[in-house]
């Protein structure tokens, strides 16, 4: 079997190499995906007609090398400013909205863009159809609207509140 494995290195590789991107499919973070381009370089190396005990190092150096120089970078690179990335509710803040039905600090409906949204204003005001009105807020699928020019305080007691 020995004897096999030594001078079939590549198929040893080959499967080293299918079991750490198996693995790393399944944890995601990185790490033995490194691992596997190490396997890569020693199925290259046994392609080349390395010896087993060479092909082991190619391994582990490559992996190595991998693990302490890119892991890093590619971590770097993946969460590079992910708090500053909106989603797409976010962005609606700040953008104008038509009021379709009359908004109070209970109900009304507005039309952001092409969609019609559940709203709300903060105070007592009432907003009647037809006005243009400002996206202070997103609170779960409700937009909370305001006049524009109208400072929005997202620390108003109905906030506080949960309304």
């Amino acid at each position: 079997m020995f004897d096999w494995l030594v001078q079939n290195g590549w198929a040893l590789w080959l499967v080293v190499f299918l079991i750490l991107a198996g693995i790393e499919m399944l944890t995601l973070d990185l790490f033995f995906i490194m691992m596997s381009a190490g396997a890569l370089a020693a199925l290259a190396s046994s392609f080349m007609g390395a010896q087993l005990w060479l092909q082991i190092i190619v391994f582990c150096v490559v992996a190595l090398a991998m693990i302490v120089f890119i892991r890093p970078v590619a971590l770097n690179h993946l969460h590079k400013d992910h708090d500053e990335h909106s989603t797409n509710i976010d962005r609606l803040i700040g953008h104008s909205a038509v009021v379709v039905q009359a908004v109070t600090e209970h109900s009304g409906l507005v039309k952001i863009g092409g969609d019609t949204w559940t709203a709300r204003t903060r105070g007592p005001a009432e907003l009647s159809a037809g006005q243009a009105v400002v996206v202070g807020a997103i609170e779960g699928a409700t937009a909370v609207v305001s006049l524009p020019g109208t400072s929005f305080s997202p620390g108003s007691p109905s906030a506080a509140a949960g309304h």
